[in-house]
């Protein structure tokens, strides 16, 4: 598969917990319980594994609020911005039964319209493909992208 990249989740990375009859999973960006469904499952760990990559936290943003064409607004898995705060970064999570598809890769297209970051990447949390934005077009990214110093 073209784009392909391999990545790595830290062990016992995450914190989850039973309330309130029901599986939670903390967000150490939003510093909050939250509901621990398959896609949270999948982003929580990416979020860990870019705090553990050198992605410093503060410039994380989770479930980030987009306005597209046509009125829609939209919300980001994860944006990272770099550190003059322009987005770096785009992560689509999927839960681990979705392919990540051209319908996926289209979703975070849309997304890169108003944000225009140099990477887009997709991910299930089995497999990840990464993509960098080179004159004006997207060729696979060969490996994760380390942040910008």
């Amino acid at each position: 598969m073209e784009g392909l990249i391999k990545i790595e989740f830290p062990k016992d990375c995450v914190q989850v917990r039973n309330a309130n009859n029901r599986q939670e999973i903390f967000c150490v960006i939003r510093k909050e319980w939250l509901l621990l469904t398959p896609e949270e499952w999948v982003r929580q760990h990416v979020i860990q594994f870019l705090i553990s990559y050198g992605y410093p936290s503060s410039l994380i943003s989770v479930e980030k609020k987009i306005s597209l064409p046509n009125n829609l607004t939209k919300r980001c898995d994860i944006v990272i911005y770099d550190r003059n705060a322009r987005p770096f970064m785009i992560i689509e999570c999927k839960r681990m039964e979705t392919d990540l598809s051209e319908k996926v890769l289209n979703q975070v297209l849309r997304y890169h319209i108003p944000l225009q970051p140099t990477y887009l990447i997709i991910t299930n949390g089995l497999f990840t493909m990464g993509f960098k934005k080179e004159r004006n077009r997207f060729i696979p990214a060969g490996s994760f992208p380390s942040f910008p110093v």
